[in-house]
């Protein structure tokens, strides 16, 4: 992964509005770590890792118990959350809130569009696709979901494999990212406060809740997520990578007892990374990666049953919008307990991992996007990688259930060996397998080295700079975390995994849907946004007013605010100014956006405050609709002929 995690400009870079948190210091910034926040972050990390290593019984058969009544009793919240947050950032682009940048009202992109997305592309997938390209669309043709399919109707199965493995890729994970991405990009570039998940809660909960306790706790949820999502990812390329030492023969028979060494030297890597200050070095590889994933695609897409594959992209994309509504309300009411027991492996699963993602993916989404507006984000941020997933998984599933109906059978390996399985098949295979164990060996170490630095900047108040020791800590705890999920799952590795995700992600979908309230109360105290109602306003009270004295005979005229007579005699021209009015500098001089009152009522005060003017000060032969700040309109009558 490409993760740039380069400083924002703080409340002083011109965002759109006025700042809800005083600045701070470029010190303060850097250097104030939060004790409560890292110290009781650091405290539940320590005892969770003690408890793994000296209880890891005891641990997987609390998590198991636990994991079994989220599911029953919240399964269902997982579910409607995430088909929510679609819908809201769907809404949101083509809403009139869609216009709205990430930043000043006439700030540009910092990225061309190329380049940011390349980066998104790097941001969510990486690992996760390598390790389930294959083996999700082979598990579902195989062993299709409850209820879904006939048994021996292998066109069902394929058209079923194909629409889940799209259901669990595109819109829905992306969408989750998208929701968190903006809150922050938003909180950040537009309304200058502080690089922390909390501060996104301000119009919710007040600057001083989110600063004191209820932001607090919400920061070290965020970091829990953080630690938990990051470390399942590194126990999947963890196992990936020994199932390819395994399968090509370098190390047969790889089990925990290389696992943890290898978690052990790849966390050394990419804490070394992340404190090195070779950002330009991991940018260059995460860039040389995704060039090397393209290849690997594009040698099995030739190599494969090339035919097949392309036939797959449209059955795949229509699979996916005819079974979207079933896929959705896919519960334990609709399949029973093997339904519910199908859901807590895959969909549920799916969910939390992206959720705990968020933290990390929302606040890097944020950082490439300052310049964007909303619908741009939102249509860069889940369309592209959208496109990117259903390529990726028909050339890898495609070829895999090829394979399986060629009675090759690469399902009969473990999940973490099925794609170098089907790579065995091609010439090359050994030179494919490293390549791929290289590929997933990168993921690992940038996707790591990006999230400890997101654990340190939630730790020391939105720092984008934290201190190394910091970042050694997060990133150490991050490996170990890695180690226990995989310890607790026993012979089924990826179990632990998986059952530690989703509950560690619970309590984080309850943030997330506040977070998406106070993210509305936001935009709609947006000076976009107060700009548009005051105009429709302005227009309707000039109407109605000419409407009442002229008829249908009038004409609307705009002109500046009449100027007083104190001001005449002075030889000041023009009315009162933008800081008259509004108490504020003046944007369209300073280069910053306009801020308005956040109550129409209170606007419409100031404004009248200000216009205070003598009768004879009004031109003759007009009426003038006294309609707020801004310039004055006038609704007037045809001139009469005696006065032409």
């Amino acid at each position: 992964m490409t993760q740039d995690l380069s400083s924002p400009p703080g409340p002083s870079g011109a965002p759109g509005g006025e700042p809800d948190v005083p600045a701070e210091s470029a010190a303060d910034r850097k250097h104030g770590t939060d004790w409560v926040v890292f110290g009781v972050g650091a405290a539940l990390a320590v005892v969770f890792v003690g408890w793994g290593v000296l209880g890891t019984e005891s641990l997987s058969t609390v998590s198991s118990a636990m994991l079994s009544g989220v599911i029953r009793a919240g399964g269902w919240g997982f579910i409607l959350a995430a088909t929510g947050f679609v819908a809201f950032a769907l809404w949101l682009a083509f809403s009139r809130f869609g216009r709205i940048r990430l930043g000043r009202d006439d700030e540009q992109p910092e990225f061309r569009t190329v380049s940011w997305i390349a980066m998104m592309f790097s941001a969510g997938m990486g690992i996760g696709l390598m390790f389930y390209g294959v083996a999700e669309p082979l598990s579902f043709f195989t062993e299709p979901p409850p209820g879904s399919v006939v048994p021996g109707d292998q066109v069902g199965a394929l058209r079923t494999a194909m629409a889940t493995s799209l259901f669990h890729w595109t819109l829905h994970p992306w969408a989750i990212y998208a929701v968190v991405g903006l809150a922050i990009a938003y909180s950040t570039f537009r309304k200058g406060r502080r690089q922390l998940i909390s501060s996104a809660f301000i119009p919710l909960i007040g600057e001083k809740a989110a600063n004191g306790a209820v932001g607090r706790v919400i920061d070290i949820i965020a970091i829990f997520a953080t630690i938990f999502g990051s470390a399942a990812s590194l126990g999947l390329g963890a196992l990936q990578i020994g199932g390819g030492l395994d399968v090509t023969g370098f190390l047969p028979g790889a089990g925990n007892e290389v696992l943890v060494p290898l978690i052990v030297v790849l966390t050394a890597a990419f804490v070394l990374s992340a404190v090195s200050g070779i950002a330009k070095g991991i940018q260059w590889l995460s860039n040389i990666n995704m060039v090397l994933a393209g290849v690997l695609a594009l040698f099995l897409f030739v190599v494969g049953p090339t035919v097949i594959i392309l036939d797959l992209i449209p059955t795949a994309v229509g699979a996916y919008i005819g079974d979207w509504a079933e896929m959705v309300g896919r519960t334990e009411a609709t399949g029973g307990s093997a339904m519910l027991e199908w859901l807590s492996s895959w969909t549920v699963f799916y969910w939390a991992w992206w959720i705990s993602w968020t933290p990390f993916v929302g606040m890097f989404l944020a950082k490439i996007s300052r310049g964007r507006t909303i619908r741009q984000f939102v249509g860069g941020v889940i369309l592209v990688p959208s496109l990117v997933s259903l390529v990726w998984f028909a050339i890898f599933g495609g070829t895999a259930i090829s394979q399986q109906q060629a009675g090759l059978n690469p399902a009969a390996a473990d999940t973490q060996d099925q794609l170098f399985a089907v790579l065995g098949a091609y010439p090359w295979a050994t030179f494919t397998g490293l390549l791929v164990m290289v590929l997933v060996a990168i993921f690992f170490v940038s996707g790591a080295d990006a999230a400890s630095i997101v654990t340190g900047t939630l730790s020391q108040r939105g720092t984008d700079e934290p201190s190394r020791w910091v970042v050694i800590f997060w990133g150490c705890v991050m490996g170990a975390v890695a180690i226990i999920m995989l310890l607790v799952g026993g012979e089924d590795a990826l179990s632990g995994l998986q059952s530690l995700t989703i509950l560690v992600a619970a309590p984080f979908v309850v943030i997330m849907v506040f977070l998406c309230v106070a993210f509305m109360r936001d935009l709609n105290h947006d000076p976009v946004i107060l700009r548009e109602r005051k105009g429709l306003e302005v227009m309707e009270q000039a109407v109605d007013h000419g409407t009442d004295k002229h008829g249908e005979d009038f004409y609307l005229h705009v002109q500046a605010f009449p100027t007083p007579k104190s001001r005449q005699r002075s030889g000041e021209g023009g009315g009162p100014t933008y800081a008259d009015v509004y108490g504020v500098q003046d944007p369209f001089t300073t280069g910053g956006t306009p801020v308005v009152p956040a109550d129409p009522q209170e606007a419409r005060a100031q404004a009248a405050r200000h216009r205070a003017t003598p009768k004879d000060d009004d031109p003759a032969g007009t009426e003038v609709v006294d309609t707020g700040p801004g310039p004055r309109t006038e609704a007037a009558g045809r001139p009469s002929a005696d006065r032409e």
